[in-house]
Protein backbone atom coordinates (compact mmCIF):
# COMPACT_ATOMS: atom_id res chain seq x y z
CA UNK A 1 0.00 0.00 0.00
CA UNK A 2 2.97 2.38 0.65
CA UNK A 3 4.23 2.15 -2.41
CA UNK A 4 0.80 3.36 -4.04
CA UNK A 5 0.42 6.14 -2.45
CA UNK A 6 4.26 7.84 -2.26
CA UNK A 7 3.99 6.92 -5.97
CA UNK A 8 0.50 8.84 -6.50
CA UNK A 9 2.27 11.57 -4.47
CA UNK A 10 5.90 11.29 -6.09
CA UNK A 11 4.25 11.76 -9.33
CA UNK A 12 1.46 14.76 -8.75
CA UNK A 13 4.04 16.62 -6.38
CA UNK A 14 6.57 16.13 -9.64
CA UNK A 15 3.86 17.33 -11.85
CA UNK A 16 3.03 20.43 -9.99
CA UNK A 17 6.91 21.54 -8.80
CA UNK A 18 7.92 21.24 -12.24
CA UNK A 19 6.79 24.84 -12.80
CA UNK A 20 7.49 25.99 -9.84
CA UNK A 21 11.24 24.63 -9.53
CA UNK A 22 11.45 23.60 -6.20
CA UNK A 23 8.94 21.70 -3.52
CA UNK A 24 9.28 18.39 -4.77
CA UNK A 25 11.91 17.19 -1.51
CA UNK A 26 9.74 19.19 0.57
CA UNK A 27 6.96 17.60 0.04
CA UNK A 28 7.48 14.47 -0.58
CA UNK A 29 10.09 14.26 2.95
CA UNK A 30 6.88 13.93 5.15
CA UNK A 31 4.54 11.13 3.14
CA UNK A 32 7.89 9.07 3.08
CA UNK A 33 8.38 9.64 6.78
CA UNK A 34 4.94 8.21 7.62
CA UNK A 35 6.09 4.78 6.13
CA UNK A 36 9.36 5.09 7.33
CA UNK A 37 12.52 6.49 9.65
CA UNK A 38 13.53 9.98 9.39
CA UNK A 39 16.93 9.11 8.30
CA UNK A 40 15.71 6.54 5.78
CA UNK A 41 12.63 8.72 4.68
CA UNK A 42 14.93 11.47 3.66
CA UNK A 43 17.57 8.96 1.87
CA UNK A 44 14.85 8.09 -0.23
CA UNK A 45 13.78 11.39 -0.38
CA UNK A 46 17.28 12.72 -1.87
CA UNK A 47 17.80 9.59 -4.45
CA UNK A 48 14.20 10.33 -6.17
CA UNK A 49 14.77 13.93 -5.89
CA UNK A 50 18.64 13.33 -7.40
CA UNK A 51 16.88 11.01 -10.29
CA UNK A 52 14.09 13.18 -11.43
CA UNK A 53 16.32 16.02 -11.75
CA UNK A 54 18.66 14.28 -13.83
CA UNK A 55 15.44 13.32 -16.41
CA UNK A 56 14.66 16.63 -15.88
CA UNK A 57 17.84 17.69 -17.22
CA UNK A 58 17.35 16.17 -20.11
CA UNK A 59 14.21 17.38 -21.03
CA UNK A 60 14.88 21.11 -20.20
CA UNK A 61 18.63 21.37 -19.75
CA UNK A 62 19.28 22.78 -23.47
CA UNK A 63 17.48 25.59 -22.05
CA UNK A 64 19.61 26.62 -19.35
CA UNK A 65 20.92 30.50 -19.99
CA UNK A 66 24.25 30.03 -19.33
CA UNK A 67 24.79 33.56 -18.10
CA UNK A 68 22.70 33.60 -15.10
CA UNK A 69 23.84 30.29 -14.27
CA UNK A 70 27.28 31.36 -13.75
CA UNK A 71 26.29 34.97 -12.71
CA UNK A 72 23.69 33.40 -9.76
CA UNK A 73 24.39 29.27 -9.57
CA UNK A 74 28.03 29.35 -8.79
CA UNK A 75 27.69 31.79 -6.28
CA UNK A 76 24.81 29.63 -4.89
CA UNK A 77 26.55 26.58 -4.77
CA UNK A 78 29.06 28.08 -3.19
CA UNK A 79 27.60 29.60 -0.81
CA UNK A 80 25.35 26.38 -0.08
CA UNK A 81 28.55 24.78 1.48
CA UNK A 82 29.66 28.02 3.47
CA UNK A 83 26.15 27.58 4.90
CA UNK A 84 26.55 24.16 5.56
CA UNK A 85 29.71 25.03 7.36
CA UNK A 86 28.56 27.70 9.49
CA UNK A 87 25.71 25.95 10.13
CA UNK A 88 28.24 22.98 11.99
CA UNK A 89 29.41 25.20 14.14
CA UNK A 90 26.87 26.95 15.41
CA UNK A 91 25.18 25.95 18.80
CA UNK A 92 22.29 23.78 19.28
CA UNK A 93 19.62 26.56 18.63
CA UNK A 94 16.99 26.86 21.26
CA UNK A 95 13.06 27.54 19.98
CA UNK A 96 11.65 30.71 20.30
CA UNK A 97 8.65 28.35 21.43
CA UNK A 98 6.92 24.84 20.95
CA UNK A 99 3.61 23.84 20.66
CA UNK A 100 1.19 20.66 20.50
CA UNK A 101 -0.61 20.09 17.35
CA UNK A 102 -2.84 16.54 16.12
CA UNK A 103 -0.38 14.97 18.74
CA UNK A 104 2.95 15.79 17.44
CA UNK A 105 5.13 18.97 19.28
CA UNK A 106 6.41 20.84 16.85
CA UNK A 107 9.38 24.00 17.38
CA UNK A 108 9.25 27.35 15.83
CA UNK A 109 13.14 28.31 15.74
CA UNK A 110 14.75 31.85 14.82
CA UNK A 111 16.95 30.92 12.01
CA UNK A 112 14.05 29.05 10.44
CA UNK A 113 11.30 31.67 11.36
CA UNK A 114 13.68 34.89 9.24
CA UNK A 115 14.19 32.45 6.36
CA UNK A 116 10.65 31.80 6.56
CA UNK A 117 9.49 35.74 6.59
CA UNK A 118 11.98 36.60 3.72
CA UNK A 119 10.37 33.58 1.45
CA UNK A 120 6.98 35.09 2.19
CA UNK A 121 8.16 38.49 1.13
CA UNK A 122 9.23 37.14 -2.28
CA UNK A 123 5.99 35.13 -2.51
CA UNK A 124 4.06 38.49 -2.16
CA UNK A 125 6.40 40.22 -4.49
CA UNK A 126 4.63 38.35 -6.53
CA UNK A 127 1.22 38.53 -5.61
CA UNK A 128 0.60 42.31 -5.66
CA UNK A 129 -0.21 43.99 -8.86
CA UNK A 130 2.81 46.90 -7.81
CA UNK A 131 5.69 45.09 -8.26
CA UNK A 132 4.94 42.98 -11.42
CA UNK A 133 7.44 45.04 -12.94
CA UNK A 134 10.20 44.66 -10.88
CA UNK A 135 12.88 42.47 -11.84
CA UNK A 136 16.51 41.85 -10.73
CA UNK A 137 19.76 43.66 -12.84
CA UNK A 138 21.89 41.08 -14.03
CA UNK A 139 24.64 42.46 -11.73
CA UNK A 140 22.58 41.55 -8.98
CA UNK A 141 22.55 37.41 -9.61
CA UNK A 142 25.45 36.90 -7.97
CA UNK A 143 24.15 38.66 -4.72
CA UNK A 144 21.34 36.43 -5.06
CA UNK A 145 22.56 33.24 -5.65
CA UNK A 146 24.99 33.99 -2.51
CA UNK A 147 22.45 34.69 -0.21
CA UNK A 148 19.66 31.75 -1.84
CA UNK A 149 22.70 29.17 -1.34
CA UNK A 150 23.80 30.74 2.05
CA UNK A 151 20.87 29.97 3.89
CA UNK A 152 19.45 27.54 1.93
CA UNK A 153 23.11 25.30 3.42
CA UNK A 154 21.84 27.07 6.64
CA UNK A 155 18.19 25.53 6.44
CA UNK A 156 17.86 23.67 3.50
CA UNK A 157 15.57 26.11 1.78
CA UNK A 158 17.67 26.57 -1.16
CA UNK A 159 15.20 25.53 -4.09
CA UNK A 160 12.63 28.68 -2.62
CA UNK A 161 15.19 31.22 -2.54
CA UNK A 162 16.49 30.55 -5.95
CA UNK A 163 13.26 30.32 -7.66
CA UNK A 164 12.18 33.11 -5.25
CA UNK A 165 15.09 35.70 -7.09
CA UNK A 166 15.75 33.83 -10.28
CA UNK A 167 11.42 34.32 -11.30
CA UNK A 168 12.45 38.31 -11.25
CA UNK A 169 15.08 37.93 -13.55
CA UNK A 170 13.91 38.29 -16.69
CA UNK A 171 13.94 34.71 -18.06
CA UNK A 172 11.56 33.25 -20.73
CA UNK A 173 9.84 30.52 -18.96
CA UNK A 174 11.92 27.85 -20.91
CA UNK A 175 15.23 29.33 -19.53
CA UNK A 176 14.04 29.95 -15.73
CA UNK A 177 13.05 26.05 -15.38
CA UNK A 178 16.06 25.03 -17.60
CA UNK A 179 18.61 27.07 -15.28
CA UNK A 180 17.05 26.28 -11.98
CA UNK A 181 17.06 22.44 -13.10
CA UNK A 182 20.55 22.56 -13.79
CA UNK A 183 21.73 24.43 -10.48
CA UNK A 184 19.51 21.80 -8.69
CA UNK A 185 21.26 19.08 -10.31
CA UNK A 186 24.50 19.97 -9.36
CA UNK A 187 23.76 20.85 -5.75
CA UNK A 188 21.96 17.61 -5.81
CA UNK A 189 25.20 15.67 -7.06
CA UNK A 190 27.52 17.42 -4.54
CA UNK A 191 25.10 16.81 -1.64
CA UNK A 192 24.56 13.33 -2.36
CA UNK A 193 28.68 12.84 -2.81
CA UNK A 194 28.82 13.81 0.47
CA UNK A 195 25.97 11.68 1.97
CA UNK A 196 26.77 8.55 0.10
CA UNK A 197 28.73 6.54 3.06
CA UNK A 198 25.53 7.05 4.92
CA UNK A 199 23.22 5.93 2.45
CA UNK A 200 25.11 3.12 2.23
CA UNK A 201 24.85 2.03 6.17
CA UNK A 202 21.02 2.42 5.94
CA UNK A 203 20.32 -0.72 3.53
CA UNK A 204 18.22 0.52 1.15
CA UNK A 205 17.95 -1.73 -1.43
CA UNK A 206 15.48 -3.12 1.24
CA UNK A 207 12.83 -0.76 -0.14
CA UNK A 208 14.24 -1.18 -3.81
CA UNK A 209 11.01 -1.62 -5.51
CA UNK A 210 9.76 1.69 -3.68
CA UNK A 211 12.32 3.15 -4.45
CA UNK A 212 11.77 2.72 -8.47
CA UNK A 213 7.97 3.15 -8.44
CA UNK A 214 8.53 6.47 -6.77
CA UNK A 215 11.14 7.40 -8.69
CA UNK A 216 9.20 6.50 -12.65
CA UNK A 217 6.44 8.54 -10.91
CA UNK A 218 8.24 10.99 -10.22
CA UNK A 219 9.58 11.22 -13.70
CA UNK A 220 6.56 10.56 -15.44
CA UNK A 221 5.63 13.48 -13.19
CA UNK A 222 7.98 15.54 -15.10
CA UNK A 223 7.50 14.46 -18.28
CA UNK A 224 3.96 15.64 -18.36
CA UNK A 225 4.74 18.80 -16.75
CA UNK A 226 7.32 19.55 -19.88
CA UNK A 227 4.61 18.71 -22.15
CA UNK A 228 2.07 21.37 -20.68
CA UNK A 229 5.47 23.75 -20.48
CA UNK A 230 4.05 25.11 -24.44
CA UNK A 231 0.22 25.96 -22.85
CA UNK A 232 2.05 27.82 -19.68
CA UNK A 233 1.96 31.61 -19.59
CA UNK A 234 4.63 33.44 -17.45
CA UNK A 235 2.39 35.14 -15.30
CA UNK A 236 1.10 31.53 -14.31
CA UNK A 237 4.65 31.02 -13.67
CA UNK A 238 5.41 33.47 -11.32
CA UNK A 239 1.67 32.70 -9.40
CA UNK A 240 2.23 28.93 -9.31
CA UNK A 241 5.86 29.98 -7.66
CA UNK A 242 4.11 32.34 -5.17
CA UNK A 243 1.48 29.47 -4.19
CA UNK A 244 4.68 27.42 -3.30
CA UNK A 245 6.80 29.86 -1.94
CA UNK A 246 3.62 30.41 0.28
CA UNK A 247 2.85 27.11 1.27
CA UNK A 248 6.83 26.71 2.25
CA UNK A 249 7.01 29.91 3.63
CA UNK A 250 4.08 28.97 6.54
CA UNK A 251 5.41 25.40 6.85
CA UNK A 252 8.81 26.48 7.33
CA UNK A 253 7.75 29.42 9.86
CA UNK A 254 5.65 26.77 12.01
CA UNK A 255 7.97 24.67 12.37
CA UNK A 256 6.66 21.85 10.16
CA UNK A 257 9.79 21.34 7.91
Amino acid sequence: MEIVIVSIVAFLTALLTFFSGFGLGTLLAPVLMLFFPVDVAIALTGIVHFFNNMFKLILVGKNVNKEVFIRFGIPAIIFAFIGAFVLLKIPNMQPLFTYELFGKTFAIYPLKLTIALLILFFACMDIVPYFNTLQFDKNKLPIGGALSGFFGGLAGTQGALRSAFLIRAGLAKEAFIGTTVVISSLVDFTRLSVYATRMMNLNLNENLPLLICTTLSAMTGAFIGNQLLKKVTVNFLKITVAIFLIIIGIALGLGWI
